[in-house]
């Protein structure tokens, strides 16, 4: 099976799937129809050499995605919001879009604080609580791997009880179908999408598992007594973190090897919680972003050809 390369997120009640530097976003709105945008993110880093050097093409990798996904999710969210009494002006538009530019900024900055502060800190200061009983940095690092797993879990959990979120999951089986049924050479109908998989090797969740699983082998090489640079170092080496576990995650998406295979496995375990079946109108979402991005026809064709 060879990777179309292609990917996307679930989005409030639609996807967004991206192919190079092509986005669509194809959200069902509240009366029914689906609406559709397209346009081109060419990312952060304009030398895209950069983007191209292993372990360092994860970092602006992740950071673009962050920043694609809150503008879609923004898209998304326009549809849901209550109408304004009166039309704003060009300059008023200007204004507010500008607002919401710096609102979405910041709600950005501070999520990664948060999620930094409860998935690499608060880990470590609970380990380091039990220093008194399990003297070996070793096995506190092993521990303080597993609280963050044990986290991370939680929060999953947690967030999948919210109604809307149980929606946006479905969206997101729904987007896991659509690629696995054009990689595995399958017309892509509601039909044939419906009997694909929702799990999916390049999935974000994999990804993040990867990374909570790299920082454990990452932190043993930190070995310095100070607590206070403990902390700073884990926090550090978050980029490394990303970069390594891009590759790995881009490597399990393009090889069918045993080792990788059972490496993906816990990552596929943990999308059965981000994922969920998705009903045909949502199937039509996911159908109608990816055919805005990619030509699944002409994939399908030099990718699986029909036998004479």
């Amino acid at each position: 099976m060879k990777s179309s390369n292609i990917g996307g997120q679930a989005v409030l009640e639609g996807v967004m799937m991206k192919n190079g530097d092509q986005y669509a976003v194809a959200v069902r709105k509240p009366d029914g129809e689906i609406a559709l945008q397209k346009e081109v993110y060419d990312g952060i880093v304009k030398w895209k050499k950069l983007t191209k050097i292993p372990f360092v093409r994860g970092i602006f990798s992740f950071v673009d995605s962050l920043v694609l996904g809150m503008k879609t999710l923004s898209y998304s969210a326009s549809f849901f919001e209550e109408e304004e009494e009166e039309e704003l002006t060009e300059k008023e538009a200007e204004k507010k879009e500008k607002q919401e530019n710096l609102i979405m900024g910041i709600t950005m900055a501070c999520s990664i604080v948060i999620a930094v502060a409860i998935f690499m800190v608060l880990p470590y200061l609970l380990s380091n609580l039990l220093k008194p009983f399990v003297p070996g940095r070793f096995a506190r690092t092993v521990i303080e791997g597993i609280v963050r797993i044990v986290l991370f879990i939680s929060y999953i959990l947690l967030i999948s009880k919210m109604k809307d979120i149980q929606r946006v999951f479905m969206y997101h089986g729904a987007e896991h179908k659509c690629i696995n049924c054009i990689e595995h050479g399958m017309d892509l109908t509601v039909e044939n999408v419906r009997k694909s998989s929702k799990q999916h090797k390049r999935c974000g969740t994999s990804f993040l598992f990867f990374v909570l699983f790299v920082s454990i082998i990452v932190c043993f090489f930190i070995t310095t007594e100070s607590p206070v640079l403990r902390v700073l170092l884990r926090i550090a080496l978050l980029p490394v973190i990303a970069g390594i576990s891009y590759e790995i995650i881009r490597l399990a998406g393009n090889t069918e090897h045993p080792v990788v295979e059972l490496l993906s496995k816990p990552g596929l375990a943990l999308q059965n919680l981000t994922t969920k079946e998705p009903d045909d109108d949502m199937i039509e979402v996911a159908i109608c972003s990816v055919e805005a991005v990619f030509d699944w026809k002409k994939y399908q064709k030099e990718n699986f050809p029909e036998e004479p």
